[in-house]
């Protein structure tokens, strides 16, 4: 039977506010390069004041990734905590847009906090530094996640970063319960090496159970696995999770499944923002998997997608990805 969803998202709705900077300024703010740093409201409204000209885009690791699943196609649906507030609305309306169906309940007005925006700063070299003020998306509860909705997805996709939130391990095994009774599987991203870090006990537990397919990126196993030996970190993936696709930045990525192995290069492209690069790979191998195709020429289609991404500011496709795939020779 056809399901509704080729996948359904699970992640912090949040609204990207991109700007250039150099790396004094980084190293004058205290800001962490290249990484993800959780920050309150007084900072976020500090940093905002102090950032030169920026670009607001909604945003959020999970929602790029359905973004860019509905983009090529793929039957969408994402769930994340917003505002009735300004970036609420701007939020719900890019993804829709998208042609993501997106209807988790917003919290009201007089909610505390606001909705949730990262402030990223890209470097000359393109390399992201994210501040992220969480606001109301740090409380997506369980009573936010619609079991009908997760049963009708073929995969559910679960972002590394809601594990930040108090109520998200309860929020995630209601999602990954009603997705598998109804013969869903689930996928889920690390996100991030020092959310791995802060989580990783509650990784494991949900990798050794319940995960059918993982994404990272080499930090991000290397963390999960306490090693510095990429491949045994690979390789100890594999032997728990049914598909690892890891990507591996200008070396282009790792798809492992059933004892086999392929590295796929990367697409060589000038980088301007490596934004959304993980998020895209997601996405294009997601949408590889859900329509037909193997696994290597999934994450051939990942790093076709990551490389358009990083080729702008943003972490929304510009160019047309299923054109980009056909001129891969992809499909």
């Amino acid at each position: 039977m056809t399901k509704a969803y080729h996948v359904v998202g699970i992640g912090n709705a949040l609204v990207d506010v991109l700007a250039h900077a150099e790396e004094s300024f980084l190293e004058s703010h205290g800001i962490g390069k290249g990484i993800m740093q959780l920050i309150d409201m007084e900072r976020a409204v500090q940093l905002y004041g102090q950032i030169g000209p920026a670009q607001e885009i909604s945003g959020g690791s999970a929602a790029n990734t359905i973004a860019g699943i509905a983009q090529l196609g793929g039957r969408t649906a994402y769930v994340g905590k917003v505002k009735d507030d300004q970036l609420g609305t701007i939020f719900a309306h890019d993804l829709r847009a998208q042609g993501a169906d997106f209807d988790t309940t917003p919290a009201p007005k007089a909610a505390e906090g606001e909705t949730g925006r990262c402030i990223v700063l890209v470097t000359p070299d393109g390399e992201r530094s994210m501040n992220t003020y969480l606001g109301v998306t740090e409380h997506l509860t369980p009573a936010d996640i619609d079991e009908r909705l997760m049963a009708g997805a073929e995969w559910i996709y679960l972002e590394g970063y809601r594990f930040d939130g108090p109520d998200s391990h309860e929020a995630f095994a209601k999602a990954i319960g009603a997705a598998k009774a109804a013969g869903g599987r689930v996928s889920l991203t690390l996100s991030d090496p020092f959310c791995v870090e802060r989580h990783r006990d509650a990784f494991r537990k949900m990798i050794r159970e319940d995960v059918d397919m993982l994404f990272a990126n080499r930090a991000e196993i290397l963390s999960m696995y306490e090693t510095e030996d990429f491949h045994e970190a690979l390789s100890r993936a594999s032997a728990e999770i049914d598909i690892v696709a890891c990507t591996d930045s200008e070396n282009g990525a790792h798809v492992l499944s059933g004892g086999n192995h392929w590295h796929v290069p990367a697409v060589p492209t000038q980088v301007v923002d490596a934004t959304g690069a993980g998020d895209l790979f997601a996405a294009a191998f997601l949408y590889g998997v859900t329509h037909g195709h193997d696994l290597e020429t999934a994450g051939r289609m990942g790093c076709v997608a990551a490389s358009e991404i990083i080729s702008h500011i943003g972490a929304r496709a510009e160019a047309d990805l299923t054109a980009l795939f056909k001129e891969h020779g992809l499909i």
